[in-house]
C-alpha cells in the first residue's frame, strides 16, 4: 500500500510552507535519510528527508507551490516490492476533493449579477492561466524582461512549475503589448460604476511609469516584515547609548589570536563582543528577561542570538551560555553557523529561542544605530564601528580607537535604571577585557 508523504512541520510555529523544490522525481527509489524536497518556512529553507524506503510513486504538489498547509499530502512513495505504477490510483480519489473546491466556488460570479452583471463580464478576459487570483506567477527575471519590452504577464501562459511564467514564455511574446492592453482595460472599468474602480488603488502602489521589477516575498521577508512592525508597535522601546574605548579588547584579541594560531582559530572583535555581552547580562540579571503580559520571566542563562544578513533577510543563530563559552568556541560556533545561515540550513533550534541580541554594523562603517527588539526577548545590543577619536585618557586628552553601543529595551520589562546597569557592565567588560576570560 503506497505511502503518504505528508509537508512535514519543520518547526513549532509552522502552519504552510512554500515547496521550494523536489530533489527526486517520480520512479526514483529513496530510503531513510536521503534527501526529498526542499521547503521553504517562515524561518528558513530547510531539507525535507524520507523515513521510509520505497519508489517516488506520484508527486502531488509541484515545486514552487506557495501556501502548502501542515499534513497535506505531497507524495506517494511505493513500498519496496509493490508496484509504483498502482499508486497513482488512491490519488485520483486524493485531488477528486481538489477538484470540488473550484465548483464550490463558481456560485462566486452569480453572486454581483443582481447588481453589477455588466462588471462582471468586463473583468472575465483579464485572467490569465498564470494567475492566481489577483496575483501573477512570474519568476522575477521574467518580471524583469516583461517590464523592459512592455509585455502584459497576464496575457501569457506560464510553462515552469504550478504554471509559473519563466523567460521562455516572453521570447515569442509581442513587446508593446501591454502598454495598448492597460489603457484598453482601464478604459472599459471607467465608465463602469464607481465600486469598479475601488480595487485599483490597492493594486498599484508604486509608480509603474518608472522602470522597475516586482519579486514575491519569501515567507522569510514576510515573517521578518510581521515581527519587526509588531515589536515596533507593541513593545516600548527605550535607547541606551555608550561610547567603549576598545585599545584593550583588541591587544587582547591579538594576544589570543597569536596563542591560537596552531589550532587554526581566528577570533573577530564580534566574538569577543558576544562574550562580553554574556557576561553582562549574567552580570545584571533583570535584563535577562522577557515580558509576557502577566508574569515576568527570568533567565539564569545568557542566550545571545546574533544578527547575520542572509540573501534571503536576517535570521538570528544562538550562541548558547554565551557568558560561561570560551572565545575560541564562540568563533568555531559563529563560523559554522553563519555559514550555514547563508545556505539556509540552520535546524530550528539553532535560531529560535534566546534570552538576548546582538547586532553589529561596524564593519559597515556605521557609527551607531538603534536595533529593533527581536520579541519575546527584552534586549538587544547594537554595535557600531571602532573609529580613532579624540578621548579624554588619565585626564589628558588623546586619541583612542572607541566605538558607540546602543541597547534597546522592553521598557515594560526593564526600567532605564536597570539597562543603565547592563551598560555599564558591558563597558566595563570590553574596556578590561581580562575580566570576561579570567
Amino acid at each position: 500500500m503506497a505511502i503518504d508523504l505528508k509537508m512535514p512541520a519543520l518547526s513549532p510555529t509552522m502552519e504552510e510552507g512554500t515547496l521550494a523544490k523536489w530533489l527526486v522525481k517520480e520512479g526514483d527509489v529513496v530510503k531513510s535519510g536521503d534527501l526529498l524536497a526542499e521547503i521553504e518556512t517562515d524561518k528558513a529553507t530547510m531539507e525535507f528527508e524520507a523515513v521510509d524506503e520505497g519508489t517516488i510513486a506520484k508527486i502531488l504538489v509541484a515545486e514552487g507551490t506557495d501556501g502548502v498547509k501542515v499534513g497535506t499530502v505531497i507524495a506517494q512513495i511505493a513500498a519496496e516490492g509493490e508496484d509504483a505504477s498502482a499508486a497513482p490510483a488512491p490519488e485520483a480519489k486524493a485531488e477528486a476533493p481538489k477538484a470540488e473546491a473550484p465548483k464550490a466556488e463558481a456560485p462566486k460570479p452569480e453572486a454581483p449579477k443582481p447588481a453589477e452583471a455588466p462588471k462582471a463580464a468586463a473583468p472575465a478576459p483579464a485572467p490569465a492561466p498564470a494567475s492566481s487570483g489577483d496575483r501573477i506567477k512570474a519568476s522575477p527575471l521574467a518580471r524583469r524582461i516583461a517590464a523592459e519590452k512592455g509585455i502584459e504577464l497576464s496575457s501569457l501562459s506560464g510553462s515552469g512549475p504550478n504554471g509559473r511564467i519563466v523567460k521562455a514564455d516572453l521570447e515569442g511574446a509581442k513587446s508593446g503589448a501591454a502598454p495598448t492592453a492597460q489603457p484598453a482595460a482601464a478604459a472599459a472599468e471607467t465608465p463602469a460604476t464607481a465600486p469598479a474602480a475601488a480595487p485599483a488603488p490597492s493594486k498599484v502602489w508604486y509608480d509603474e511609469s518608472i522602470p522597475h521589477s516586482v519579486e514575491k516575498l519569501s515567507n522569510i521577508r514576510k515573517t521578518i516584515a510581521r515581527r519587526l512592525t509588531e515589536s515596533k508597535q507593541t513593545v516600548p522601546h527605550i535607547y541606551l547609548t555608550v561610547d567603549i574605548r576598545l585599545d584593550a579588547l583588541l591587544k587582547l584579541r591579538s594576544d589570543l589570536n597569536k596563542a591560537l594560531e596552531a589550532r587554526g582559530v581566528k577570533l573577530s572583535v564580534n566574538d569577543l563582543l558576544i562574550k562580553a555581552l554574556g557576561v553582562a547580562l549574567e552580570a545584571t540579571p533583570k535584563c535577562n528577561v522577557t515580558f509576557t503580559g502577566d508574569n515576568l520571566v527570568s533567565y539564569t542563562r545568557a542566550d545571545v542570538s546574533v544578527a547575520v544578513s542572509t540573501p534571503t533577510g536576517l535570521i538570528t543563530p544562538i550562541i548558547r551560555d554565551a557568558a560561561n563559552a570560551s572565545p575560541s568556541s564562540i568563533s568555531t560556533q559563529m563560523k559554522e553557523l553563519a555559514g550555514r545561515a547563508k545556505e539556509g540550513k540552520l535546524k530550528p533550534e539553532e535560531y529560535q529561542g534566546g534570552t538576548a541580541s546582538l547586532s553589529n554594523m561596524g564593519m559597515f562603517g556605521i557609527k551607531q544605530f538603534e536595533a529593533v527588539i527581536n520579541p519575546p526577548q527584552g534586549m538587544i545590543m547594537a554595535i557600531g564601528a571602532g573609529e580613532k577619536r579624540p578621548y579624554v585618557i588619565d585626564d589628558a586628552l588623546g586619541v583612542a580607537t572607541v566605538m558607540s553601543a546602543t541597547g534597546s529595551f522592553d521598557h515594560r520589562a526593564i526600567d532605564g535604571a536597570d539597562g543603565a546597569e547592563l551598560m555599564k557592565a558591558f563597558k566595563a567588560l570590553v574596556e578590561s577585557p581580562l575580566g570576561m576570560i579570567a
